[in-house]
């Protein structure tokens, strides 16, 4: 994406994969995030002054960088604002049907105050009758709950410190899992930052996850008052819940920096005490939101970690086949798919090559 003009005003060659992230690295990303976000605080004051309007909408790949979408809100320059959740290249097709419809066909554009998006759910859904004819034709073991007793089971899990597959209703349109196709965990566990990177996601053990949190919570443990439903804002948490570090930890250098527990949800907590939030609504993910309830009446705790349910380089999960495969790939202790539960320990042993993946394929 940058050219040898980049490199030579920088004296540096783009550093490879897997190699070491050293201090430039860090600077010269910190640095474009800086004048990514002055760019947009500029743009966002001017058309405010131009226009005169209210409320802003944003789209576009720059448009899902949360850090800056965060920066804007607290900024307090619109009274609201709203981001397409497929923001990307894949947000094309909706905005391009959407054109069709209005100026080609002029048909009526007709608000809905709700959300016309659904929460984003607008993916491919598979009901538990398909799922239990998949799992008895490979013959994977697993229990059936309703409901009430499968939040009361997967929400102890999880106290547990046991990490989850989540295939719940509609897969997500967008690049952000939000407990439709996830992988969720315990915030307040300080180790599970680093077992799902590392045993999941099989990425940099540093990086943090997002949370998943009660809608009418969300201001109890975060400074927001505005929803997220899309994940597309980052907020400070709550003073009440930061920690304050020594100054041992804070002599500290580069990545070491990041290993420090810096709040009572160690595991979604940034360097800088924020965090990337989504608020989970009853109406749009009701069993997602019934789950986190079911925890936080357990542990107090409102919050789930979220994060997508995939290996790194490989796309988010989108069919029970999918969830599987990935699943058994991996160090995932529990897959959830509806209202089936399988148990890591009790599936047979098999080998991972490449009969195995054609084997759990689509018919």
């Amino acid at each position: 994406m940058i050219s040898s003009r980049f490199n030579k005003l920088f004296g540096q060659s783009p550093r490879r994969k897997e190699s070491e992230i050293k201090q430039f690295h860090m600077d010269l990303a910190a640095s474009i995030q800086a004048v990514t976000e002055e760019i947009i605080l500029k743009l966002a004051n001017s058309l405010r002054k131009e226009t005169g309007i209210k409320n802003i909408c944003l789209s576009g790949g720059v448009a899902l960088n949360c850090v800056a979408n965060g920066k804007l809100l607290k900024k307090n320059i619109f009274e609201n604002i709203w981001i397409q959740p497929a923001s990307g290249d894949a947000g094309s097709a909706l905005g391009a049907a959407l054109a069709e419809w209005h100026l080609h066909q002029n048909k009526e554009r007709k608000i809905n105050k709700n959300d016309s998006m659904k929460g984003s759910y607008l993916g491919p859904e598979f009901n538990n009758d398909a799922i239990s004819e998949y799992l008895d034709k490979i013959k994977a073991p697993y229990i059936k709950k309703k409901d009430n007793e499968l939040f009361d089971i997967v929400s102890n899990k999880i106290k547990k410190g046991l990490v989850i597959g989540w295939f719940n209703g509609p897969m997500e349109f967008g690049p952000r899992a939000l407990g439709g196709r996830s992988i969720i965990g315990d915030p307040r566990n300080r180790k599970m930052q680093s077992i799902m990177n590392m045993k999941i996601k099989y990425r940099e053990s540093f990086r943090p996850f997002a949370p998943s949190v009660l809608e009418e919570e969300v201001s109890n443990q975060f400074e927001i008052k505005t929803k997220s439903p899309y994940m597309l804002f980052v907020a400070s948490l709550k003073k009440e819940l930061c920690k304050e570090i020594t100054n041992q930890e804070k002599n500290l250098f580069g990545i070491d920096k990041l290993n420090v527990e810096r709040s009572t949800l160690p595991a979604i907590t940034h360097i800088d005490y924020s965090a990337r939030i989504q608020t989970v609504n009853k109406n749009t993910n009701p069993r997602y939101y019934k789950l986190i309830k079911a925890f936080h009446k357990k542990t107090n705790c409102p919050v789930l970690i979220n994060t997508s349910f995939n290996v790194r380089g490989e796309p988010i999960v989108c069919t029970p086949q999918d969830a599987y495969r990935c699943f058994m790939r991996t160090e995932m202790d529990v897959l959830v798919l509806e209202n089936h539960i399988l148990y890591k320990d009790n599936q047979p042993p098999i080998e991972k090559d490449e009969k195995w993946m054609q084997e759990f394929e689509l018919d």
